[in-house]
């Protein structure tokens, strides 16, 4: 990724293996990884941090990756932070309702890390081009 610094991804998931993974697959030096296993605690680091893009899961304890997107929408201080839903939920209805709730992206489980690495570079290069 040809980017002056690195981008910061916030991973949502509670399944720790998946955690790992998508972190594995983004441990290239491009990316600083902030780790979440609650979408609650998610939402607080994104309000905190300096967050560039935020995958995450949907079937959670407690709140919803859909719930987290329509929560981010909401606050005027991450409503524009792009955000890509990465779910074993892969129904058109689910797909449809993801985007529906804000998010910019749709990826579903299983995918393989040039899904991961080009959504998230797509969806951040989105971004940046709206903002400059």
């Amino acid at each position: 990724m040809s980017i002056c610094s690195l981008v910061t991804v916030l991973l949502v998931e509670d399944s720790l293996s998946q955690l790992e993974l998508m972190s594995h697959y983004l441990n290239n030096g491009d990316y600083k990884i902030i780790k979440s296993t609650r979408a609650k605690q998610a939402f607080d680091i994104a309000l905190k941090d300096n967050i560039d893009v935020i995958v995450t899961d949907v079937v959670m304890p407690e709140m919803s990756g859909f719930e987290l997107c329509r929560l981010l929408k909401k606050n005027p201080a991450t409503q524009k932070l792009p955000i890509i839903i990465c779910t074993s939920k892969n129904q058109p209805i689910d797909r449809l309702w993801g985007m529906k709730q804000g998010a910019s992206a749709y990826l579903a489980k299983p995918y393989t890390r040039e899904q991961l690495l080009n959504t998230i570079k797509s969806v951040f290069a989105e971004f940046y081009e709206i903002e400059n």
